[in-house]
């Protein structure tokens, strides 16, 4: 079951609330999951939080495979327990030649090309000659038999599970001291600048803090938080602390390739 769509004419952010709490009321009718199209990692982050403030009980986010960037949402009924299985997401598996080179933008180029919607389209994992794409059950035959080349390069359709998931996000592990754990010190170590320096990336909107643009200096991070500087980067916050015997405060961070 899907959920009809909104064109949002009244900004993304209150389309996407409407959208979920239609999700939520259809499910209670109709005693039965209802779905909400692929989200990004922002949307996904969004819709928890608007379902919550709705007080909708049952609900999930799901996109094939733990830890996956793009994800699903569906509001369950009462009558039913939250379940991945219910998701309509299957994972189409595609071969190439290992000397091809191929990338994520190559395969989403490719299938917007054949009209395929984003929000259609979960992640798109890539690796050495091989590529396993998620996407809503509703056009998987579609993909199967239209998505013959990616460019130039052909790709044959492999048996679900043929090979393991190529890894997804790589990343750049980081390690400072910062004097606090503020926001702000943290910037200041991601673009390897003074804290003084970095305090105009705040005030220029370009820092946001899960999600949501921070003009404040002072927010306090914790573990799990992502950050975003405009021209720097995302990045993850692993683990604050443990305090130094000059009494600064050891973080582990990650950044996105």
């Amino acid at each position: 079951m899907s959920c009809r769509s909104y064109d949002k004419p009244y900004g993304a952010d209150e389309a996407l609330k409407a959208r979920i709490e239609d999700a939520a009321d259809l499910s209670a009718v109709r005693k039965a999951p209802c779905f909400v199209g692929f989200l990004d990692e922002r949307q996904a982050d969004l819709s928890s939080k608007i379902a919550r403030n709705l007080g909708v009980q049952g609900f999930m986010l799901w996109g094939g495979y733990e830890d996956a960037q793009r994800r699903m949402f569906a509001a369950f009924p009462k009558e039913l327990l939250p379940d991945s299985e219910r998701f309509p997401v299957i994972s189409i598996y595609l071969s190439f030649r290992k000397e091809d080179s191929l990338s994520h933008r190559d395969f989403l180029g490719a299938l917007m090309g054949l009209g395929i919607k984003r929000e259609a389209l979960g992640d798109i994992l890539v690796g050495e000659g091989r590529c396993v794409l998620f996407c809503k059950e509703e056009i998987a035959n579609f993909v199967e038999t239209q998505l013959t080349k990616v460019g130039r390069t052909g790709v044959k359709l492999m048996p679900a599970g043929s090979f393991p998931l190529p890894e997804g996000q790589r990343f750049e592990e980081l390690s400072f001291t910062v004097a606090s754990n503020r926001l702000d010190c943290a910037v200041a170590c991601f673009v390897r600048s003074s804290r003084e320096k970095s305090r105009q990336l705040f005030s220029q909107g370009l820092v946001t803090h899960n999600y949501e643009v921070e003009k404040s200096l002072s927010a306090v991070l914790q573990e799990g938080d992502k950050v975003s500087i405009q021209g720097y980067g995302k990045f993850i916050i692993d683990q604050i602390g443990p305090e130094t015997k000059k009494g600064r405060l050891k973080l582990a961070a990650r950044k996105y390739k």
